[in-house]
């Protein structure tokens, strides 16, 4: 849960950061979208059940059982996350220093990643627990870069900046996938099956996740000093006390509760696409890892333009109208996905996919801060962050457990786009002029 820190008003050295520090704080997006793009979604996920858990699978040869093992090592890892969140976040605060909570959380997903290489077929009870600590780590990283956000820029810079990092992930993704495509293709001229180069490509990952943080780690500065009022309190405590409050809090701003709860709810379909859209593209389509990785760098792009011209729509339209776009889009991806017969059917969903992903995300994320009141943005801002992973956690376990009971990954898949349906029907009770005056027009 990234909050903005209760002891902002002391801030060590300089006020705010300069354009190189901000550069070294957007590196960190670069540095963890390797570990997304990568391990979560283009590669180790489906090479899980393809190669690692592959004795589990049915007499018929279904991946029922890796599949459903999968989602539990997501959902474990993405609740550990949300439980964990508060107080780590309550101990950066009360120490000042995230830095160096970032560098532990950094190291543990780089050497749980290393550790996935030297996993070998059958051995999935291992894989499954560096692959919990991997995601568990990752996911905590994530909450603590975004917890020096407020540190670096007055409020009225902060969405810029924000974007610039968001943007700058998109390029780690590209760069990432890029160089494993090359080294799998290369491996695969040489005659290597997937057990030879997946090995590797975790450990490009590894290496090209720590090359772009040290950015971080050399030039961000801390500036947030500790907070005396917390020396000899209990953490968990204060930490789940914070949160506690935050949710009464929220609950006084009506459209922005509803929007939580939409965002809560048509995430757990973006979040179950994010992790397991590979495993159905193998296992229903037949796709290779170099397809794999092709499909999801071109995605990549698709996000990233559709971030840009749903960033205009938003600016004409709306946030809500913008989201509700978005979600039928979402329908109709899910709808091409389930009936493909071919894997150009399945290339057209995977670009919408593309084009709805980096809106909804951007969208969402921008109007929780736009009905947070003065004060409460970073506050609110760790709902979002809460809700997105609770999502990940219902939306992947839900498709583990209709793949393992049916053995049928099209139904899976059709069944996450109820998801969108009912976050579009939530969607449509948030008033967007009325979520903004309740944010501004009042200073609770």
């Amino acid at each position: 849960m990234s909050q903005q820190p209760s002891n902002l008003s002391q801030i060590a050295d300089d006020a705010f950061a300069t354009k190189g520090e901000i550069a070294a704080w957007a590196m960190y997006d670069v540095a963890n979208s390797t570990y997304t793009t990568i391990v979560t979604t283009a590669v180790y996920n489906a090479y899980f059940v393809k190669v690692i858990a592959a004795s589990l699978a049915g007499s018929q040869g279904t991946n029922g059982l890796p599949t459903l093992l999968l989602s539990v090592v997501v959902c474990v890892s993405s609740l550990l996350v949300v439980v964990s969140a508060p107080i780590v976040g309550t101990i950066g605060d009360a120490s000042g220093r995230k830095k160096l909570l970032l560098f532990y959380a950094t190291a543990a997903c780089v050497l749980a990643t290393v550790g996935l290489a030297f996993v070998g077929p059958g051995s999935f009870l291992i894989a499954m627990v560096l692959l919990a600590i991997a995601n568990t780590a990752f996911g905590t990283g994530e909450d603590l870069i975004a917890a020096f956000l407020p540190e670096l820029a007055p409020a009225e810079k902060l969405g810029r900046i924000s974007a610039f990092g968001w943007s700058a992930g998109y390029v780690g993704g590209l760069v990432s996938l890029a160089v494993a495509y090359l080294y799998v293709r290369w491996a695969q001229s040489l005659g290597q099956t997937s057990q030879q180069f997946v090995p590797i490509v975790m450990l490009i990952c590894a290496g090209l996740y720590t090359l772009a943080a040290i950015p971080t780690f050399v030039w961000m500065k801390e500036r947030a000093l500790p907070d005396a009022t917390m020396a000899g309190q209990n953490y968990i405590h204060i930490g789940f006390s914070r949160l506690r409050e935050t949710l009464e809090h929220a609950r006084h701003y009506r459209d922005l509760f509803q929007l939580l709860l939409a965002i809560l709810v048509y995430q757990c379909g973006v979040g179950t696409v994010v992790y397991l859209a590979s495993i159905y593209a193998q296992q229903v389509l037949k796709f290779t890892e170099s397809d794999l990785l092709i499909m999801i760098l071109v995605v990549n792009v698709t996000a990233a333009v559709g971030a840009v011209i749903f960033g205009f729509i938003q600016d004409r339209l709306g946030s809500i109208k913008t989201l509700c776009i978005t979600m039928l889009l979402w329908m109709v991806a899910i709808g091409l996905a389930y009936g493909a017969q071919q894997k150009m059917d399945l290339w057209l969903a995977a670009n919408i996919v593309g084009l709805s992903m980096g809106a909804s995300g951007s969208a969402g994320r921008a109007l929780v801060g736009k009905f947070s009141p003065p004060g409460r943005s970073g506050e609110f801002l760790g709902l979002w962050g809460v809700a997105v992973k609770l999502a990940t956690a219902i939306g992947v376990l839900t498709f583990g457990l209709v793949s393992f009971g049916t053995s049928d990954y099209r139904l899976s898949l059709l069944l996450t786009g109820v998801f969108f349906v009912v976050g579009f029907g939530l969607l449509l009770r948030v008033n967007e002029k009325r979520g903004l005056k309740a944010a501004h027009g009042s200073s609770e």
